[in-house]
């Protein structure tokens, strides 16, 4: 048995009721089930999904303050005003400056952008800047990506005679700010699609302010939608879709420039924003003042955009090793035995702009929310993010003790922070309070969405390009997860460090390869001839010109017990096998002394003081199969691990038949004393008999009263009583262990399994399997 990592929740459909209303197109079932997955039931539906229409984006009149705010910078541009852009420093915010800056330019407007520092500034509008741009003659400031939560800087820029029009798409906080202008979905009640990324509102705007749909900006448009995480939906999903296609044939120099250096070619997919162009343009922000990100899309010369996407490569690889630096420091001051709900850690001196990255990795490989922080002794005050877990909304948790934080925003599951550093141990204290009151120990694990089950044999390059039509995936619309169970007619580990998993699943014709990346370590703990299910997304592996279908691994388990076969293997250490099967493991020997990674057992041991054991390792054969049988009865192992080695077999000794214990003793009889010290040279010689088998017979006679022993020495008793070869214990014994030897040493891995589920009464009878999903 091998429990899953992660928590599968399987996709339910949107409503019970729900089914295909009609017939019309030609899909195959599993994509017909998707679409229903997304409350689609009609072919109509259906091809609005699969191919967006730029014409089913609402009217950005639909924003509240949109008219007012145009009208003021249209006044700006006829007045000559000078107009700045105040934006914010990642993906989303680099492309909605961008977006707005070229809208701006469009129309003549004396226009520049302002990005706050990340270390000196912190996110969104402040003091310094509004009154730096006052001295400069600004009048007009236009806040992309930000700006919600600016009820102090939104009064600071009415004193000043500063006009501040607000776009933004963050959760809106209690006060909304005093400003001229807000345009924000959230905002407004009757706009039908709330879910904009910062960028998404800037193009509304921008559209608004053009008197036109900007096709030209969609492809700006696509890295913030996508990068921001926001849910890829509705107006969101034919943003992407529209910008990924001119992405994929952009002429902007900083674009193309970008694009060479993240080796991308062909067509570009929201994986290549997501992993690739994203956080390259964010890592400029994360390391330094973020115009650079914004002076390469805003470039129209191809070879300083390549100077700027080449220094913007190194910045992420420098970026990548702060992060991994972090990371580590982070791992040693976090005590998984501490029962901690929420992780906060600590440190002077960590790079502020990486700490939402470092959140993240904790929370993968912790299961807790993280916060992690950078300590600022000279103010006494700690800045830093956090990331969640699905089950944690931190945003909403986070505002029960707002009053503790300086500052504090962001999303259900990300948010950015400040507060005093005596307050580090209160928060601490209420978070954990808070999620212990909301989550059992289950809700920690991270969930995987399971799409459906799917056959191996239904599986093709076909069905792949297929589901790939459901694209671009994201947030709301995730990337089909599957589930298939079926025994792997091969596993090994590949990758140089045999980190990676690969599966191979034959079923008839078909042929499937499963994939599973960091997984090599799982390889161990699959046994042979045992369905293994896994879940993951189907892809296309190409490999010198050859294409095949094949199932990325994210998760995987067995169901039912299993037997790891070790049988054979003299002096074999299983310290490691021991480490890695956990605290509730037993070795099972008759061994006094043993390795201090084991919990013993020996066979002589009170059966009452075993218990349920999660693994039995069974390093010696038992006296006998009844006890083994009492043992494992006892321990309701979920895994065995048969780990003994048989010195001297008496399976694979012939044993005495009856004519020859008839020969021996006529011999002794002949003879009347009979030395073996002297004569055993000859017995052997004459009968071809090993020192074993003489010996062997000796006993026996000796026990059953035939004969008398002393030194080596046999004489005859006479007149013994009358007994059979089998009332012998001897006999017995060595008949017992060479039984065992045949059952559990000598038998095939098939037959082992066998009789181990025999003696498993306490198994259940496998109940019928449940359809999930669909």
């Amino acid at each position: 048995m091998l429990h899953s990592k992660s928590n599968w929740k399987y996709t339910a459909l949107q409503d019970t009721t729900d089914q295909w209303m009609d017939d019309n197109m030609d899909m195959s079932q599993v994509v017909k089930d998707l679409l229903l997955q997304r409350g689609i039931t009609t072919s109509d539906a259906a091809a609005q999904f699969l191919s967006p229409d730029l014409k089913m984006l609402h009217s950005p009149s639909g924003l509240d303050s949109i008219e007012i705010a145009s009208e003021r910078v249209h006044k700006a541009i006829e007045n000559g005003e000078k107009v700045l852009i105040f934006g914010d420093y990642d993906a989303d915010g680099v492309s909605s400056t961008t977006v707005m800056l070229k809208a701006l330019q469009e129309l003549g407007a004396d226009c520049d952008f302002y990005i706050p520092n990340r270390f000196t500034e912190g996110y969104g509008p402040n003091e310094g800047a509004f009154r730096q741009a006052y001295e400069e003659g600004y009048r007009l400031i236009i806040t992309v990506d930000n700006g919600i939560a600016a009820v102090n800087e939104a009064n600071i820029a009415k004193q000043l005679g500063i006009d501040l029009i607000i776009t933004d798409h963050h959760e809106v906080q209690e006060t909304l700010p005093d400003a001229y202008a807000i345009i924000h979905p959230k905002c407004s009640p009757n706009y039908l699609f709330q879910e904009l990324a910062g960028v998404g509102v800037a193009l509304k705007f921008a559209e608004n302010l053009l008197g036109y749909f900007p096709e030209h900006l969609l492809e700006f448009a696509a890295i913030g939608t996508i990068a921001d995480l926001v849910p890829l939906i509705s107006e969101n999903r034919i943003l992407a879709y529209y910008g990924l296609n001119k992405l994929t044939i952009s002429k902007n120099p900083g674009i193309r420039a970008l694009k060479q250096v993240c080796r991308i070619e062909g067509n570009v997919t929201e994986e290549d924003v997501g992993f690739l162009i994203g956080p390259r343009i964010n890592a400029v922000g994360r390391l330094q003042d973020a115009d650079l990100a914004v002076q390469l899309l805003m470039t129209e010369d191809f070879e300083e955009a390549k100077a700027i996407a080449e220094e913007i490569n190194h910045l992420n690889q420098e970026r990548q090793q702060i992060v991994s630096s972090i990371v580590k420091e982070a791992e040693k001051m976090v005590d998984p035995e501490a029962g901690d709900g929420v992780l906060i850690v600590a440190k002077e001196g960590w790079n502020e702009g990486v700490l939402g990255i470092v959140a993240s990795k904790l929370v993968r490989k912790y299961d807790r929310p993280a916060i992690v922080l950078a300590i600022k002794p000279e103010v006494s005050e700690v800045k830093g993010s956090a990331r969640s877990i699905p089950a944690f909304d931190l945003f909403t948790n986070c505002m029960k003790v707002r009053e503790l934080f300086t500052h504090f925003g962001g999303h259900s599951q990300a948010a950015g922070m400040t507060f005093p550093l005596e307050n580090m141990n209160l928060i601490r204290t209420e978070l954990n309070q808070i999620i212990k009151a909301q989550l059992t120990e289950d809700d920690f694990k991270q969930v995987i969405e399971v799409s459906n089950t799917i056959e191996v044999s239904n599986v093709n390059e076909s069905l792949v390009n297929e589901i790939n039509r459901l694209a671009p995936f994201g947030m709301k619309n995730p990337k089909p997860v599957f589930q298939i169970k079926h025994i792997p007619s091969d596993a090994r580990q590949i990758g140089s460090s045999h980190n990676h998993l690969k599966l191979q699943f034959k079923e008839e014709n078909a042929l499937l390869e499963g994939i599973g990346f960091g997984m090599g370590e799982l390889f161990s703990k699959l046994s042979p001839h045992t369905p293994v299910t896994v879940v993951g997304e189907l892809g296309i592996n190409e490999w010198n010109g050859n294409r095949k279908a094949q199932i990325v691994m994210q998760d995987m388990k067995v169901e039912e017990w299993q037997l790891f076969d070790y049988r054979g293997k003299k002096n074999q250490d299983i310290s490691q096998l021991l480490h890695d099967s956990g605290k509730n493991a037993v070795l099972v020997n008759n061994i006094i002394e043993l390795p201090e990674e084991a919990d013993q057992f020996t066979y002589d041991t009170d059966i009452n003081s075993l218990g349920k054991r999660d693994v039995l390792f069974i390093y010696d054969l038992p006296p006998d199969l009844s006890r083994l049988k009492e043992i494992v009865t006892a321990a309701k192992p979920d895994n065995i691990y048969a780990c003994y080695y048989v010195e001297d077999s008496l399976y694979l000794k012939a044993f005495p038949s009856r004519q020859e214990f008839k020969w021996f003793y006529a011999l002794v009889l002949k003879k009347k004393v009979l030395d073996l010290k002297t004569e055993m040279s000859m017995i052997m010689q004459m009968k071809g008999w090993d020192k074993d088998r003489i010996i062997f017979i000796s006993k026996v006679f000796f026990e059953l009263g035939f004969v008398k022993i002393d030194n080596g020495v046999i004489h005859v008793i006479s007149k013994p009583a009358k007994k059979d070869l089998q009332e012998s214990d001897v006999y017995q014994e060595r008949l017992n262990k060479a039984h065992i030897e045949k059952v559990l040493y000598y038998s095939t891995y098939d037959e082992l399994k066998k009789w181990f589920t025999n003696q498993m009464e306490y198994l259940a009878e496998p109940e019928e399997e449940l359809t999930y999903g669909l």
